[in-house]
């Protein structure tokens, strides 16, 4: 057995940070030592896996091929509705008679790299999931520039934004401000999930961050149960910042911009942080 307290984050030689190399290091288990120390993490002993599949899960799924996932239909629609950005990959483990089914969220960055985007929608598609009212609606609106400063002078009177398309957060009535920061500190932990582990049946389980190093020549990693992912990226205090964004513990919220998509919310983490829990 692997020492467990060596075990969470590893440096390898080489890389594997492709979503396809996971796949085939796990599909290659009893020889891969990679493999066999996630597999250790996850709670597994080698000597007791009669199999483990693994196979990439798309961001898109056809419902005709639901079945491939195990995946029913009432769970293909919480799919669909709560789907990722990134790529999964599905882990059927089978143990004698009982099969273990894991779900992984892959993240993957160079280890001099900033903030990756987790998840971006409509302001109205965030309204339907946490239930905000239309008064927050209306002003994140402005805050993306779904509807645009000129077009709302009547309500909101005599604010001189600092950008034509588009309003900061420090810019709206602090009670507004007061009124989406008491909304994100009161459903921190539904948000913090819906972004990080999703719903349904292919929810994550595991988070596995691959972190390609400045060498060029190694790639270290970290995995960990998502939900010590999720209490570390939801610690902290909701928050504007001073540029006028929304800070959630250590999550991110701006507006999109750029192409395409640009007044679509945006929220953003930076994965490498996770190995500071190592």
């Amino acid at each position: 057995m692997i020492d467990r307290t060596e075990l969470g984050s590893q440096t390898a030689k080489g890389g594997f940070d492709n979503e396809h190399n996971i796949v085939r290091k796990f599909n290659n288990w009893k020889k891969d030592k990679t493999a066999q120390k996630w597999l250790d993490i996850m709670g597994y002993k080698l000597d007791t896996l009669d199999s483990v599949v693994a196979i990439q899960v798309p961001t898109k799924i056809s419902q005709k091929d639901i079945e491939k996932y195990n995946v029913t239909i009432e769970e293909y629609n919480e799919f669909v509705k709560f789907k990722k950005s990134d790529a999964q990959v599905k882990l059927i483990i089978k143990i004698g008679n009982i099969i273990k089914i894991e779900n992984l969220s892959l993240k993957k960055a160079n280890s001099n790299a900033d903030y990756n985007q987790i998840d971006k929608r409509t302001v109205d598609s965030y309204k339907e999931m946490w239930k905000f009212d239309d008064e927050i609606a209306f002003w994140l609106k402005l805050f993306t520039g779904e509807i645009l400063p000129k077009d709302a002078k009547k309500l909101i009177g005599n604010i001189k934004p600092r950008e034509n398309r588009r309003l900061f957060l420090d810019e709206f009535p602090e009670r507004i401000q007061s009124k989406i920061v008491n909304f994100f500190e009161r459903n921190k932990i539904l948000v913090i999930s819906d972004l990080l582990k999703g719903r349904g049946g292919l929810s994550a389980n595991w988070m596995l961050v691959t972190m390609r190093n400045v060498d060029k020549e190694s790639t270290s990693w970290i995995l960990k149960d998502i939900n010590i992912t999720m209490n570390f990226y939801g610690y902290g205090k909701v928050f504007i910042t001073p540029r006028g964004s929304l800070h959630i513990g250590r999550i991110t919220m701006q507006r999109k911009g750029g192409t395409p998509d640009p007044t679509k919310l945006q929220f953003k983490f930076k994965p490498c942080e996770l190995f500071e829990i190592a």
